[in-house]
């Protein structure tokens, strides 16, 4: 019987043959946190240990309250600041660099056949690339920065084939957000999933990194994709060292495997308050929206401003609607500046923010009131999120936020 993917590269790091439901003690590639690097700090420091095991493991960046909202949140920047400096880790990118799940692979640390652990729950995200990439606690990252390793079950892996001819109005978000639909918010509990399909093969790294990102929104452990030759050829220009693609054998043992065509799929809403809530847009159409968030890690990347901006120019915000835009990063948001995406996007009335996490975890930046709606390009649209748990979040795609900008109704 041949292995999976995943099977493969725990295999590897692990030193020994292994297999689903296996546990293992493995030494993480790259270790990625972010503003909870305060709290792991001192975790850190109680157990005893003064200096960071492999600083050169680890990348920090700061964005989830960035720039620092209050004193809580500078004071935590201050630690993190004093302790990466003390420690020596190299790997640290201030509050102008953007969310981490973007400036992690844009700075080269990440790449496929990596192992890869985040002190955050999108850190499937990178599984994009190739990477077996998956999120722990604070805890477990402490432990990292204290001794290097961690234990971890090697999951059960599904395999999800998109076929058909996708529709021009349909985009990864989409796909994601039917698929989340379709097998529910813990249907890949504690599983990887495998992106595959003539789909899969044809599509942009951009859209690769949205289905791992939301991954996580099924329950699974890690979501990934076999890298194409466009995913190469942007790695190529970042990671200055060699890399395996790695691949699952023929005949691995997938746990399930699912087979959608996705040539009669229409746009997609993630209603209130769960992201498995998922209905044709046609189904909500016309739902009045009070601020439209375009951002987060999950959509907000150079293909989705151009969607963005080809359906807005020219035209206005609707009167009653506040339309956010969030650059993933600062080299998007240089590049969008540089097409003249941020003019035409200012001038629609649409309110430019500085590239970070802004509204999504509901910390800061654009917070909803009592009543109100929100359509937003993020993951998640649970209770409290984008900061009030007396409001609702609808989750779409950068089309549908552009559309229901212009229109203030779901569109």
């Amino acid at each position: 019987m041949g292995k999976t993917f995943a099977e493969k590269i725990l295999s590897k790091k692990s030193g020994k043959d292994v297999s689903a439901g296996d546990i293992v003690e493995v030494e993480p590639d790259v270790a990625m946190s972010h503003d909870n690097t305060a709290d792991i700090s001192n975790k850190f420091y109680n157990i005893g240990v003064e200096d960071v095991y492999d600083p050169d493991k680890h990348v920090i960046i700061l964005d989830h309250i960035t720039p620092a909202a209050n004193a809580k949140s500078a004071q935590n920047h201050k630690i993190i600041r004093e302790f990466v400096k003390k420690q020596g880790i190299k790997n640290f990118y201030d509050i102008e660099a953007g969310i981490c799940h973007q400036v992690i692979h844009e700075k080269g640390h990440v790449y496929p056949g990596a192992l890869i652990v985040g002190s955050d729950s999108h850190t499937t995200s990178y599984g994009a690339f190739g990477a077996f990439s998956c999120g722990i606690g604070r805890s477990e990252m402490a432990v990292i920065m204290a001794r290097g390793k961690i234990w971890l079950k090697v999951p059960e892996t599904i395999k999800i084939i998109l076929k058909g001819d996708i529709p021009e109005e349909v985009s990864a978000k989409d796909l994601i957000l039917y698929i989340a639909g379709k097998i529910g918010a813990d249907g890949a509990l504690y599983q990887a999933i495998e992106f595959s399909g003539p789909v899969i093969e044809d599509m942009s790294p951009s859209s690769r990194f949205v289905l791992s990102n939301m991954a996580v929104e099924v329950g699974a452990k890690a979501g990934y994709s076999i890298p194409n030759q466009e995913v190469l050829d942007y790695l190529d220009s970042r990671v200055d060292h060699e890399y395996e693609v790695v691949k699952s054998d023929d005949d691995a043992n997938f746990v399930e495997t699912i087979e959608i065509d996705v040539s009669n799929l229409e746009p997609q809403i993630a209603k209130p308050h769960t992201v498995d809530n998922v209905v044709p847009i046609s189904e909500v159409k016309g739902t009045e929206i009070d601020q439209v968030f375009f951002g987060s890690c999950t959509n907000a990347r150079i293909e989705d401003f151009e969607v963005v901006v080809n359906i807005m120019k020219g035209k206005k915000v609707h009167n009653d609607v506040r339309m956010l835009v969030f650059p993933a990063s600062k080299e998007i948001y240089n590049e969008a500046l540089d097409k003249g995406w941020i003019k035409i996007l200012s001038k629609t009335g649409a309110v430019i923010m500085n590239p970070g996490c802004g509204p999504c975890m509901g910390n800061h930046e654009g917070i909803l009131a009592d009543g109100e709606k929100a359509l937003a390009t993020s993951n998640r649209n649970f209770k409290g999120r984008l900061g009030n748990k007396n409001s609702e979040v609808y989750l779409g795609s950068p089309r549908t936020a552009a559309f229901t900008a212009l229109n203030g109704k779901i569109s």
